[in-house]
């Protein structure tokens, strides 16, 4: 399955670590080329990354990590996540294709689980041990659901049962729900347009289980990250 990757923020709170949030050295491997080795290991193949802040140095990087890489550079980084994804979703098409974040690393196991899931116009990979000590409570987005359908998502809802891993399986019904909140005056973030579906019923999960991921959006989760693959 084709794999589109957003990589196009500033990644503020790494800032101090490197200039390029994707660029920055994981145990001393580049993010985004451990993002893309665990996905092409969870069965993914064929990439499209949406850049944008640092494109230039990202996309010089991803050619010589593999020419066969896409990259599309999106026209205002500085723009919800959203935009982001719809500027790579033609470039990816409307079939149904992952979509993950350049700054969660996860176990490969992850992707096969969302790449195996029945047909949806979005399926979201979510950890329900809402114990787990590797999430920032103050900035992951959190899930309710029933069943297998989002009944909510975003980063402040009070009452959840799941956190979002970031990784995804998605068509072209996504992208329009996406334009479609975007057009009504909606944030333009990825989450929106899961809000859009999981109000029509069209929003599923996909339960990690035990796996292992990772948000790596500050110094500490760095540290983490680095603590976890040194293991």
């Amino acid at each position: 399955m084709k794999a589109l990757i957003v990589a196009a923020g500033y990644g503020s709170r790494l800032r101090a670590v490197s200039p390029s949030k994707p660029l920055t050295p994981v145990a001393g491997v580049p993010l985004i080329a451990r993002v893309i080795a665990a996905a092409r290991a969870g069965g993914a193949s064929g990439f499209t990354v949406v850049t944008g802040h640092e494109g230039e140095a990202l996309e010089s990087y991803l050619r010589a990590l593999d020419p066969a890489i896409a990259c599309v550079r999106t026209a205002d980084w500085s723009l919800a996540n959203g935009h982001s994804v719809l500027t790579g979703a033609d470039a990816i098409g409307p079939e149904r294709h992952l979509l993950m974040m350049a700054d969660h690393l996860f176990d490969p196991a992850i992707v096969a689980r969302a790449i195996a899931a029945p047909d949806a116009p979005l399926t979201l990979a979510i950890d329900r041990r809402l114990d787990n000590p590797l999430v920032d409570l103050d900035d992951v987005t959190r899930v309710r659901t029933n069943g297998d359908r989002i009944v909510a998502i975003g980063k402040h809802l009070p009452d959840y049962d799941a956190f979002d891993c970031g990784v995804f399986a998605v068509d072209g019904r996504f992208h329009d729900a996406l334009r479609a909140s975007i057009a009504a005056g909606g944030s333009g973030s990825i989450s929106a347009g899961g809000e859009a579906l999981a109000a029509a019923g069209d929003a599923r999960v996909t339960d990690i289980g035990d796996a292992w991921w990772l948000d790596v959006d500050d110094p500490k989760a760095l540290a983490q990250a680095e603590a976890a693959l040194a293991a």
